[in-house]
């Protein structure tokens, strides 16, 4: 076989073509804990040592002590823009990219950008800077995760709208868990280190309630160990013992809620197998474009879209047999695994009376393939 030739030209472009910028997080249960005192930390002892760090955007909160960590650090200038009247500082990635310092720091990694941006997110821009080649250093609290957003709404009561998908601490080279016991967390917060006087009294009545904070603590310490854990079989161990691949397969339907849970739990699952998966949506011919309301059609988009920003890939079939096409679909795919929602009939009900759910099972059970039945 002979090797590919390539023009001067295109070694040039090969040679020039940066490698991958890598991404550190630090990870908390919530504000307060120290995520960005830390950053600023980093960024004054890598100062030191010359390397050229520069802050993309921190937002101190008025804090006293992180404030003066900012002290010497050189700063990005926010790009300006104007919203509803508002004049808003955002992040200004063009202008990172083209002084290109070997390490940019970026907090608050769920942030929404205003309409008009380039990336919605403030992780897109991220993932662009890592693109060109910079290090990043950024934090997240752990309740702005996509895939235990159920979990954090069932703890706190409280819907989080701004949330990063998995994939942006799998990608991550190194994440930290900053902790804090509850008591020390509460202790920070009355003396006014988190939040202003006015608000204290608010925030200890509904979001740092001790029980709240040590539930929120835990789901925090479990994800940091479980990226560990993932690592090191992944880098270590894989490469010691052939683990069966996981490759899972996510079946949706137009039940915008249902569809969500089922994407953020598979997710999980994917996450913690450090495995590729898939969403599957068959088109039944009651579901055709004509017989689908608009609002179901715009849910689907969404779970779509909201799958793909987990790490899933989406593949749409239409069939006039659900399981047929799954079956297809485990075979096209190399399926390892199958989640379906929990079904709205009695399951062995389903197994007397349809054959080709019968079959499915059948042909699950030949091919080593699992059934999970998300709630």
């Amino acid at each position: 076989m002979e090797s590919k030739s390539y023009s001067p030209d295109e070694w040039m472009q090969i040679l020039q073509r940066p490698e991958k910028g890598k991404l550190k997080i630090y990870i908390g249960m919530s504000a307060g804990v120290g995520k960005t005192f830390r950053m600023l930390e980093e960024a004054q002892q890598l100062l030191k040592s010359g390397v050229n760090v520069q802050i993309g955007f921190v937002e101190t909160h008025g804090r006293k002590d992180t404030a003066e960590l900012m002290n010497g650090l050189p700063l990005i200038p926010r790009r300006t823009a104007f919203y509803k009247g508002k004049s808003l500082d955002e992040l200004d990635v063009q202008a990172i990219l083209l002084l290109h310092p070997e390490v940019v720091v970026v907090d608050e990694l769920a942030h929404s950008n205003i309409p008009g941006s380039k990336n919605r997110k403030r992780w897109q821009d991220v993932m662009d800077i890592l693109d060109a080649g910079i290090d990043v250093i950024s934090a997240v609290n752990i309740q702005h995760l996509e895939s235990i957003n159920e979990d954090v709404k069932a703890i706190t009561g409280i819907v989080v709208n701004e949330r990063v998908p998995d994939k942006i601490l799998q990608i991550a080279d190194e994440v930290v868990n900053i902790d804090l016991t509850a008591d020390e967390l509460i202790k920070r917060l009355k003396a006014g280190k988190i939040y202003d006087h006015s608000k204290i009294q608010q925030a200890l009545t509904n979001f740092f309630q001790p029980e709240k904070i040590l539930q929120l603590r835990e789901l925090a310490l479990k994800e940091v160990a479980g990226q560990v854990e993932r690592k090191v079989d992944y880098q270590i161990t894989g490469k010691q013992t052939n683990f069966r691949h996981e490759h899972l397969l996510a079946c949706i339907s137009s039940n915008a809620d249902i569809a969500q849970r089922i994407i953020r739990k598979t997710a999980r699952l994917a996450s913690y197998y450090n495995s590729q998966w898939v969403v599957l949506y068959v088109q039944t011919p009651r579901e055709s474009n004509d017989k689908i309301s608009l609002a179901a059609q715009r849910h689907l988009i969404n779970n779509f879209k909201n799958a793909t920003e987990l790490g899933a890939r989406v593949i749409q079939k239409k069939a006039v047999h659900i399981a047929q096409a799954i079956m297809e679909t485990v075979n096209e795919q190399g399926i390892t695994t199958v989640c379906i929602g929990k079904p709205h009939l009695n399951l062995f009900q389903i197994i007397l009376k349809t054959n080709v759910f019968n079959g499915l099972l059948t042909t699950f059970s030949e091919n080593d393939i699992d059934l999970v039945i998300l709630s």
